[in-house]
Order: structure tokens, then C-alpha cells, then sequence
């Protein structure tokens, strides 16, 4: 055991806001398919188990640092101790576990890193920009593992599903092209400052009501550069906030594989989508030309978040205190997420006008009959990594 218990995260929180949204739809995800049991079930199942680990050629019961991804993945695999919190987070790590020969079953993982902390769970999710930071930080929250623990990146093992995204409905997009633009050029200059000076952002964004410590939101911030300034196959990217094709693809691709929706109608339809169903990247690339935009049709708008105030969002609020949607025209309210707010369901009513979620969800959504189209893509890679211990 190292430290405290770890606190709610915003991935925990990213969860319960898809779920609102998937059920809103009329679908739901496919957790009722996978052979999900509790870490305590796991526990006491393996309990008489050994737990070294394959690969463990050195001493200790954990993984050797050399071993490779597939010895790891099988292995942990095999001793049922692969986790993930489901609800709609899983689809990536079932085609990791599909790629190795592996049943995709897995472990429901709390929001928090106490399954892997106890090692209850060997091979834990966690996003980079956070739970890592947890597991390998000994700040407030943290559990200290330092170097002693690694990671599987969903990026290199070319499973990977983009997330943060910024989209609107189809309908408010036609109705308000100028505002749509100005919006998404006003966002990504916040994006680009954010990136660019990454410890002033998350100072931005912990004055604004930050969910996680200061040292955890430094940490953050700098985690969350790299998923908007590195593709999918670890390239610089030029244009931030670029709707990457092939990459959405492979998203889209992968979640009519692994996305189950309850409603017949919905799943039919899930497999029929393209990826003109749910992005239109012509807005971005108006908003980022140098050509003068329009006037904004709409100048009071407002972005739904998946979560509290934290440098996962940090370019609309860095866009907000430089006051870049001001000078675009806008009056911009920053609505963050919690509780049961599901940020697809807010759009689509009309409750907002623009929201932040992960392509996943859009497709399912939209599966389910909303009608929301992604209008830039702000994280160009995945931040989901398996994280597990390695022997000393």
C-alpha cells in the first residue's frame, strides 16, 4: 500500500456524463455484454493464485521492465485483473485485449486508483493527465509509485479513439455559420496560449473554481499539451484543433465494434454511419483562414463541459480570461459538468449551444437520433493508458 485513497476523477465524472447521454438516446453501452466482475470478486477468485507475473524474470511479483505489452496483456489478462470503469471508457481497451488473442472481459474498476494500489487490478486505466499523475505523484491525492510503474499508450498499440472535441447541432451550426467560426477560432486561440505557456493556463483555471489541487492541475496542464499538440501516430501538430480524418476513422471504425446499444433501431444505424454523419470540418477551416468572419448570427452562447473547472478544458478558459471570445464578438458562459449532466443531451436540447465530449459519445448519440456534428477536434490523440508495476 502506498498512499491515501485517490479522489474522484474527472475521467470517473466523464463516465457518468456519457451514460446520461447514451440513455437519453435510447441506447445504452455495452456493458451488460462484457463479463464484468468487482475487483473484491477478482480478488477473492485469484486469491490462492500466484500473482508473479509473466515476464517477471527478475524477482518480484510485478512485471519486468523490459517485458513487452502483448506478455502483459496476456497475462493479466488471463488473471482476470484488467481494468476499466465501462461505461463507454472500455471500447479502446477491449480492442487492445481483441489485439492479443484475449476474451474482453474486465474488471469495473473504481474512480479511483485503490484496486491498483491494493493489487487487486494489474493493469489499471488511467488517463495520462490524471490518474497517472496520481498513481506515479506523491502531491495531494497521490500515491507515490514514481519510476516503479509503466504504461501501455493506446496510441502506439493503434487502438486509440480521439476524445475532447468541440461540437454543436447540425441545426444551430446552419442557422449560426458565423458564430460557429467565431467560436471555434476564438477556442483555439485559447488552446494555442494554453499550450504554449501551460503553467500560466492551469494558474487560469484553478482561479476559476479548480476541481483538483494546484500541483495536480500543473500537472494537468502539461499532459493535456501533449494530447493537442501530438497526433495519434506521436507527430507535431501543426493546426490545432484539425478534424483528422484518419484518425477519426479509426474511432469511428473501432466503435462500431465495440459500442452496443440496447435499441435495435440505434445499433442498425451505428453501423450505417460515416464520418459525415457527426463531423463537418469546413467550420474549422474557415475559423482558421485568414479571411475576416462574419458578424456572429448569436453573441451570447455558451459550452458545456464533461466536468468541473480543470486544465482538461484550460483553452476556454485561458480564450475567456484573455478575452478572445470578447474580441470575436462573443459572450461566452463557461458551464462546467457534474453530477447527472450529460453534455450530448445538453446540446442537443438546446440547453447550450456547444459542449465538449469524446467522439465516442458523439457517435453513439447520434446512433440513438440526436443530431450533433463535431466542428474541431481538440485532443489529436488518446490520453487512455493501462497503467501497471514493475519490479524493482
Amino acid at each position: 500500500m502506498r498512499r491515501r485513497k485517490g479522489k474522484l476523477t474527472a475521467a470517473a465524472l466523464t463516465i457518468a456524463l456519457t451514460t446520461a447521454a447514451l440513455t437519453a438516446c435510447g441506447g445504452s453501452t455495452g456493458k451488460e455484454t462484457t463479463q464484468t466482475t468487482s475487483a473484491s470478486e477478482s480478488t477473492t477468485a485469484k486469491a490462492e493464485e500466484t500473482t508473479e507475473a509473466k515476464g517477471a524474470e527478475s524477482s518480484g511479483k510485478y512485471y519486468a521492465a523490459d517485458a513487452t505489452a502483448k506478455d502483459i496483456v496476456e497475462d493479466a489478462a488471463k488473471k482476470g485483473k484488467v481494468g476499466n470503469w465501462g461505461l463507454g471508457n472500455e471500447y479502446e481497451v477491449q480492442a487492445l485485449l481483441s489485439k492479443y488473442g484475449q476474451e474482453t472481459g474486465f474488471l469495473s474498476q473504481a474512480f479511483d486508483m485503490d484496486g491498483f494500489d491494493d493489487d487487486s487490478i494489474l493493469l489499471a486505466s488511467a488517463m495520462t493527465y490524471n490518474e497517472l499523475g496520481l498513481v506515479e505523484n506523491s502531491y495531494q491525492g497521490g500515491y507515490g509509485y514514481g519510476d516503479s510503474v509503466k504504461f501501455i499508450d493506446m496510441n502506439d498499440e493503434g487502438v486509440a479513439m480521439l476524445e475532447d472535441n468541440i461540437f454543436t447541432t447540425k441545426e444551430f451550426a446552419k442557422a449560426n455559420p458565423n458564430t460557429v467560426k467565431a467560436f471555434v477560432r476564438a477556442s483555439m486561440k485559447g488552446w494555442e496560449y494554453a499550450c504554449a505557456n501551460p503553467e500560466e493556463a492551469a494558474k487560469i483555471v484553478f482561479e476559476a473554481g479548480s476541481s483538483v489541487s494546484s500541483d495536480h492541475q500543473a500537472y494537468m496542464a502539461e499532459e493535456v499539451k501533449k494530447l493537442v499538440e501530438t497526433d495519434t501516430k506521436g507527430n507535431k501538430v501543426v493546426d490545432l484543433g484539425k478534424l483528422d480524418d484518419e484518425a477519426l476513422q479509426q474511432t469511428l471504425d473501432l466503435a462500431k465494434k465495440y459500442i452496443k446499444l440496447n435499441d435495435s433501431a440505434a445499433a442498425e444505424k451505428l453501423q450505417t454511419l460515416t464520418l459525415d454523419d457527426f463531423r463537418d470540418a469546413s467550420y474549422w477551416t474557415d475559423a482558421m483562414s485568414d479571411a475576416t468572419l462574419g458578424a456572429p448570427e448569436k453573441t451570447d452562447v455558451s459550452i458545456q463541459l464533461k466536468w468541473l473547472p480543470q486544465a482538461q478544458f484550460m483553452g476556454y478558459y485561458v480564450a475567456a480570461a484573455k478575452g478572445y471570445y470578447k474580441d470575436a464578438g462573443l459572450n461566452v458562459t463557461i458551464t462546467p459538468g457534474g453530477g447527472d449532466i450529460g453534455e450530448t443531451t445538453a446540446v442537443n436540447s438546446g440547453q447550450v449551444d456547444f459542449g465538449v465530449t469524446w467522439d465516442a459519445n458523439l457517435i453513439a448519440a447520434n446512433a440513438g437520433g440526436m443530431n450533433l456534428v463535431a466542428v474541431s477536434q481538440v485532443y489529436q490523440r488518446s490520453g487512455l493508458v493501462l497503467v501497471y508495476k514493475v519490479n524493482k
